[in-house]
């Protein structure tokens, strides 16, 4: 469904992808784990068009992207940016009817409306309410919220649980979930390893903007390195 091939990123004279390469396939969660710093957040903005690769290919559907954010919207892919970026000044319901500001059903974007009032009965509470003045948790729904509003069919996700208290970062994960069975397909980058793998199909590790290992997210999770790594365990050996 996305396919990344051969990315390189520079910024300024810094290397910070280097020959990356990804597949993402259709109903899969597909998890990028790795250090501050490792590239993940620049993959993601490569692929929506924030950041502009000097090599590399990114095709969806087989077609090759346009690298322009509006047209790649457009085609079915929505990314959920790191720390919300929600619109502070606006409320939540008009947060989320600017997810779907490239739409024009209007009957079909109210539905979509009700429907992410009910997976987020919170914001539905709340639609009133500036966005600013929503707890780090309801911005992060507001957030996915108002991706879901624009109907991906892929959506990326950017550290959607950090600087989240523990019982919220269970929640977001499990709406995670949630939305695969909803058909949608999920690209997330994300600093909790652990929770990551535990919802992924797949997972790829990202290092000094190098893939280091990639396969099944369970393989991923017992490699020794990673357990280490990333999932603070010691290993004897």
């Amino acid at each position: 469904m996305l396919k990344v091939k051969n990315l390189h990123v520079y910024y300024g004279g810094i290397h910070a992808l280097k020959g990356i390469n990804v597949e993402v396939n259709q109903g899969e969660i597909v998890t990028i784990i790795g250090s501050n710093g490792a590239g993940k957040s620049t993959l993601l903005n490569t692929i929506t068009g924030i950041v502009k690769p000097k090599e590399g290919e990114i095709f969806y559907k087989g077609e090759k992207l346009s690298l322009i954010p509006h047209k790649i919207v457009a085609k079915g892919i929505c990314q959920v940016p790191e720390g919300r970026l929600v619109f502070a000044n606006l409320t939540v319901k008009d947060n989320l009817l600017l997810g779907a500001y490239l739409r024009k059903d209007k009957a079909e974007i109210n539905k979509d409306l009700q429907n992410v009032y009910e997976i987020f009965p919170r914001l539905k509470e709340r639609e009133k309410q500036m966005a600013g003045t929503l707890s780090g948790g309801e911005q992060q729904m507001l957030a996915i919220g108002r991706a879901l509003m624009g109907r991906p069919e892929i959506m990326l996700l950017d550290e959607p649980s950090l600087g989240l208290a523990p019982l919220l970062v269970d929640t977001i994960f499990k709406i995670i979930l949630d939305i695969k069975k909803m058909g949608k397909t999920i690209l997330l980058v994300e600093q909790n390893a652990f929770k990551a793998l535990e919802i992924a199909d797949r997972a790829y590790v990202l290092e000094q903007g190098r893939i280091t290992l990639e396969g099944g997210a369970k393989d991923i999770a017992s490699d020794p390195k990673v357990q280490e790594a990333y999932l603070g365990k010691r290993v004897v050996g």
